[in-house]
């Protein structure tokens, strides 16, 4: 999925909704604000128990299907040149930062099924990274491999927050329990991700624009209606790792059309959070989940990320923040887990916070840095130019200039010469 860039002109012409979309600031403040527009609507009318309702976890399933196929339709192939770290950044440093999370929540609460919350939380928003991508100062590489870490990251984690339901609630909730269903449900996602293979295949070939290779306005019409019916059939069977691969493949090239919609289900899946925060906050709770994984996020990123140069570290161990597949995960959650809303939304209000305050100090002082104490190569080629100065062109040795040419003065003893002041008389005895 094509995100589009800032046009040139800075803050001056910036739109209100190219301020929501294209900054940190804006989207959390318009997150805030659907958020604030849920809780009035659930205060003001009685909506019950929405929760337990079966279209309530059937939109929820709708939405969690599209946020995944977006996640995964907007990596560029060249996001996937650092495979080996794009492979432990979505295993390693899932499984680790769910640990830590998950460790920490059970510290201060003591309840096992805390660590949901932490596998709700543990992974980074894509589109929140796609945005900033432009603006961010990482090198290419670093911003290819966040990108394909946010992205791949989401799947994983919806599919742990489902499979590890079976252990902190006591197997209730399972989708079918133990380890046979956790392997027929990974082939179920494996032949349906296969098939759409297929069918993509069938849907493109001879229909190209010879040209740009781009699908033609016939093949983008059937395609998108074929991926319609795949993402209510993953939401159906809740096939998400499915429809996160069949993103990886099965693109259409109506990128506006699914951003928009993407933005779409985030701002509803806002709305329906704050409605279900009736019930109330845990602010403690929230701070301490939100905190905890941003903390995880500096552990797993300074640990995976070893090998590239510190500007990159930094900010791939500073790149910790929640959007839609968080929100949509504690909507999943609440059913099972009745204060799983009221934690989480404070969590990502506060993953959020931090993750502007935190860049936005390090940007300053790196900026500081450089324009006031240059780097030790700065350092050191300014002291090769200035002996080079010195020396001359031609390479020689720099030496101390000889004294320019002077009157032989012999020593005023007496018995010797001795200079007068008068030019009448040369000389004088003394």
């Amino acid at each position: 999925m094509a995100h589009r860039r800032m046009p040139p002109g800075g803050d001056k012409g910036m739109s209100v909704l190219t301020w929501i979309g294209k900054t940190a600031i804006g989207r959390l403040t318009a997150s805030l604000m659907v958020a604030a527009a849920g809780l009035a609507v659930a205060t003001g009318v009685d909506s019950g128990d929405i929760g337990a309702s079966s279209p309530y976890m059937w939109g929820v399933s709708v939405l969690l299907a599209l946020g995944l196929y977006g996640s995964a339709s907007g990596i560029p192939r060249s996001a996937v040149t650092d495979l080996r770290l794009v492979l432990a950044a979505v295993t390693v440093g899932v499984l680790l930062k769910t640990a830590l999370i998950a460790g920490v929540m059970y510290l201060v609460s003591g309840d096992r099924a805390a660590v949901l919350l932490g596998v709700a939380v543990a992974q980074i928003d894509p589109l929140s990274v796609a945005a900033i991508r432009g603006r961010s100062r990482m090198s290419p590489r670093a911003k290819s491999l966040l990108l394909a870490w946010a992205s791949f990251d989401d799947p994983v984690t919806a599919l742990l927050t489902v499979y590890l339901m079976m252990f902190a609630l006591d197997g209730d909730v399972a989708p079918g329990g133990g380890i046979d269903s956790w392997a027929l449900g990974l082939l179920m996602n494996l032949l349906f991700a296969a098939v759409a293979w297929v069918v993509w295949t069938l849907v493109r070939r001879g229909r190209n624009r010879p040209a740009t290779r781009e699908p033609s306005p016939t093949v983008q019409i059937v395609a998108a209606a074929v991926l319609v019916g795949l993402m209510f059939f993953a939401a159906w069977q809740f096939l998400m790792l499915g429809i996160a691969l069949i993103g990886l493949f099965f693109r259409p090239g109506l990128d506006a059309w699914m951003e928009k919609a993407i933005d779409a289900a985030y701002f509803l899946a806002t709305f329906a959070l704050g409605m279900l925060l009736a019930g109330g906050v845990d602010l403690k709770l929230g701070v301490v989940l939100g905190a905890a994984a941003f903390a995880a996020q500096i552990v797993a990123a300074l640990l995976i990320a070893r090998r590239l140069p510190t500007r990159d570290r930094v900010h791939l161990a500073l790149a910790q923040q929640n959007g839609i597949t968080a929100v949509i995960l504690a909507l999943l959650l609440a059913p099972r887990l009745p204060y799983a809303v009221s934690v989480v939304a404070p969590a990502i209000l506060t993953v959020n916070v931090l993750n502007i305050v935190s860049n936005a100090v390090w940007d300053r002082w790196e900026s500081a840095r450089t324009r006031f104490r240059p780097t030790f190569a700065e350092a050191l080629e300014n002291v090769e130019t200035v002996e080079s100065g010195e020396a001359g062109e031609t390479g020689e040795t720099h030496r101390q200039p000889a004294e320019p040419d002077r009157p032989h003065r012999p020593p005023s003893r007496k018995g010797t010469w001795s200079p007068v002041s008068s030019p009448a008389d040369m000389t004088t005895w003394t």
